[in-house]
């Protein structure tokens, strides 16, 4: 067990990678040569055709995650490649305000990211800047999660319902990890501080309603059926795969 008194970050954010592979962010520079950020990312406004790592490494995420699940449907791996990169983000910033009570400042100016790598997504932050917990929603919703949403609704014809129920989902799903852990090693402080924390996070209302309050259900689908031999998520709002068109 690794007890866990820190009031500040420390600036490799060792703590987090106790937490499993979704909630470890990579500070410094990239030992592979410089990567994108993710405020290019979200910026980027290249065709289709133009894209790549640097020019356009949002639809060359998209089109990698494509290729990877067999999918020919943009709409259904720009939702997976999202959920993948959310669940990231909201690893990262949870688990450090739950573990140090301190939030990384995840400007996505300096969070540089690598649309080729594996899954979970490889985030490297360039310098680390602690912020006060209740800047937890500014720091993933506001400045990550709003301009990536609008991106993939223009882009790819994403649903703004389906891309906030991903992120819903993706932050439930990160209170239970972090829960599974805490209460493991003896720390259901923390676990507790993550449970309230995500609370405030729901009540604001790009997240309320994603989620069913009784059930933790969604209320929408990340589209994860329509791929070739695809199923039911966890949470998924269908009982059943429902038929495709």
């Amino acid at each position: 067990m690794v007890l866990l008194t820190f009031v500040d970050l420390d600036p490799e954010l060792s703590a987090l990678g106790a937490l499993g592979g979704f909630f470890v962010l990579r500070t410094g520079v990239a030992p592979r040569g410089p990567l994108p950020t993710l405020a290019h990312a979200y910026a980027t406004t290249a065709s289709d055709a133009a894209a790549d790592v640097y020019r356009d490494p949002l639809t060359f995420r998209v089109h990698k995650v494509a290729q990877s699940l067999h999918t020919p449907e943009s709409r259904v791996a720009a939702s997976i490649a999202h959920q993948g990169l959310v669940a990231r983000l909201w690893c990262a910033a949870l688990g450090c305000a739950a573990l140090y009570d301190r939030v990384p400042d995840l400007d996505p100016r300096w969070l540089h990211w690598d649309p080729d790598g594996s899954t979970p997504d490889d985030l490297w932050l360039g310098e680390v800047h602690a912020l006060p917990v209740d800047a937890l929603d500014v720091v993933v919703r506001e400045a990550h999660l709003v301009p990536l949403t609008a991106a993939l609704v223009f882009r790819h014809g994403v649903s703004a319902r389906l891309l906030w129920g991903n992120a819903g989902s993706a932050l439930a799903g990160a209170v239970r990890m972090i829960d599974r852990w805490a209460r493991t090693g003896g720390r259901v402080d923390v676990a507790e501080r993550a449970r309230a924390l995500a609370a405030g996070l729901f009540a604001h209302p790009d997240l309320s309603g994603t989620l069913d309050a009784a059930t933790g259900r969604r209320r929408s689908c990340c589209l994860y059926y329509r791929l070739p031999g695809g199923g039911l998520c966890g949470d998924c709002c269908f009982d059943r795969p429902p038929g495709r068109d």
